[in-house]
C-alpha cells in the first residue's frame, strides 16, 4: 500500500541563508513526492517554489504597538501556526532555527486539541547553538524548546556536539545533512563569464555567502589580495545576500576594484556554479557550509579553512582543499594558486566532488531521510 501524502508546515528565516535555501528546497522536493507544504513566515522565504500547487505560503502580521518598545514576532507566529494547523490538519510543523520558531511551535501545539497537535521538528543549523545558547537570555529557552520538541535535527555532527556541549539536551539529536538538487543552469557558461567582465585565460574564484559578520569577509579579502601580488590571472565573484557596501573601502584599498565582482540577491546560482573554476570560503565557523555543497554539485572544488562542519562537507585532497589553520591566509592563497596552477587537479577534485554530493548529499539521499523521520512521528 502507497503511504499517504504527508502535510508539513515549514518555518523558517526568509532571508539568504543556508536555513532559508534548505527549507525552501525542501518544500519543493516534498511537494514533488506529493506531499502538501505548508511555509509559514513574514516573508516568502528565498528560493520557495512558484506556483506549484501542493506549496502554500501563510503570511505572519507583525504589528507595531506603542505598548511595546519592540514589536513582537514569537506570539503572531504561534497564532499563525495554531492557525494553519488546525485548518490544514497539519502532521508535522518542522521549524529550522531554535529562536524563535521552535518556542512559537510550542505554544502553537498548546494551543490546539489534543488530537489536533502536529509534531515538532527541530531544526538546528548554526547561531542558535553556537551563539545565543551561550547567552543566559536565550539558552534557558532554546534547551527548553529542543527538549519538548518531537524531534531534534542538526545539519552536521560538529553542531550535534555543540549542542551537547553547550545546552546539554537530554533528547537524542539526529545529523541529517543539508542537500542540494541543481537545476540546469540557464545561460551558457562563456556567457556568464562575458557578463562578469572575464577574459580569456582568467579564474573565476566563488564566493556565495550572507556577508555576517563570520563569513569573514576581510579575510576573503586579505586571501584575494595575496593572490593578486602573486600575480596570479583571477576575478573573485562574490554573490552576496546582503549589501556589500560595507567592505567597498577595503576591496579599494588592497587595489582589488578590478578583480572584485558583486552580484547581490541572486537566485539563478546554477548559473554562476558552472561558470566557476572554483569556490574561496574564509568562515571563522560553519555548521556545515552549504556554499561549499553547491559548488560540489556543479563540479567544482572549494579551497576553506578546516572549520566546524566543513570537513563533512568536502574532504582534504578528495574533493577540495582545506587549509588547517583557521585565519592562515597565506596558506590559503596557497592552496588556491596550486589549483589555479594545475587544471588537471582541479578537475579531477572537481569531478570527485560532484560524486561525493550525489552520493551523501543529494536529495534522494537527504529528503528521504526528512520523509521517514515525519512518517515515525506521525503514526
Amino acid at each position: 500500500m502507497t503511504p499517504r501524502p504527508l502535510k508539513v508546515g515549514l518555518t523558517c528565516y526568509p532571508s539568504v541563508g543556508g536555513s532559508g535555501i534548505l527549507a525552501s528546497e525542501l518544500g519543493e522536493e516534498l511537494a514533488r513526492r506529493g506531499h502538501e507544504v505548508h511555509f509559514i513566515s513574514y516573508e516568502r522565504p528565498f528560493r520557495m517554489p512558484a506556483d506549484d500547487p501542493r506549496v502554500f505560503f501563510h503570511p505572519v502580521v507583525v504589528n507595531s504597538y506603542d505598548l511595546f518598545k519592540y514589536p513582537d514576532y514569537t506570539l503572531p507566529l504561534s497564532v499563525k501556526m495554531a492557525e494553519v494547523s488546525r485548518d490544514h490538519a497539519l502532521d508535522v510543523l518542522h521549524v529550522h532555527y531554535a529562536v524563535p520558531h521552535a518556542t512559537a511551535a510550542l505554544l502553537a501545539r498548546d494551543m490546539l486539541p489534543v488530537g489536533r497537535r502536529p509534531k515538532i521538528v527541530t531544526t538546528l543549523h548554526g547561531t542558535d547553538t553556537t551563539l545565543l545558547a551561550r547567552d543566559p537570555g536565550y539558552g534557558p529557552a532554546i534547551r527548553h524548546a529542543l527538549e519538548h520538541s518531537d524531534a531534534i535535527t542538526t545539519v552536521s555532527e560538529f553542531m550535534r556536539r555543540e549542542t551537547l556541549a553547550h545546552l546539554a539536551v537530554t533528547r537524542p539529536i539526529e545529523v541529517i545533512h543539508n542537500f542540494f538538487e541543481p537545476r540546469p543552469p540557464a545561460r551558457a557558461r562563456a556567457d556568464v563569464r562575458r557578463d562578469l567582465g572575464l577574459r580569456d585565460g582568467e579564474a573565476l574564484l566563488l564566493h556565495l555567502s550572507n556577508l555576517r559578520a563570520l563569513k569573514r569577509i576581510d579575510l576573503l579579502l586579505e586571501t584575494a589580495s595575496r593572490l593578486h601580488r602573486a600575480r596570479e590571472n583571477f576575478r573573485l565573484v562574490i554573490l552576496a545576500g546582503a549589501d556589500f557596501a560595507p567592505f567597498s573601502a577595503e576591496v579599494q584599498r588592497l587595489g582589488l576594484a578590478d578583480r572584485v565582482v558583486v552580484r547581490t540577491n541572486v537566485t539563478d546560482i546554477e548559473d554562476y556554479l558552472h561558470a566557476a573554476d572554483l569556490g574561496l570560503f574564509t568562515s571563522e565557523t560553519e555548521s556545515f557550509c552549504l556554499s561549499i555543497l553547491e559548488l560540489m554539485s556543479l563540479g567544482r572544488p572549494s579551497v576553506a579553512f578546516a572549520v566546524g562542519g566543513i570537513p563533512e562537507v568536502t574532504a582534504h585532497n578528495e574533493t577540495g582543499l582545506l587549509a588547517p589553520t583557521f585565519g592562515d591566509t597565506a596558506a590559503l592563497a596557497a592552496l588556491v594558486q596550486t589549483l589555479l596552477r594545475d587544471p588537471a587537479r582541479r578537475a579531477a577534485l572537481g569531478e570527485a566532488a560532484r560524486q561525493r554530493a550525489r552520493d551523501l548529499f543529494s536529495a534522494n539521499v537527504i529528503v528521504t531521510r526528512y520523509e521517514e523521520l515525519y512518517r515515525r512521528l506521525a503514526v
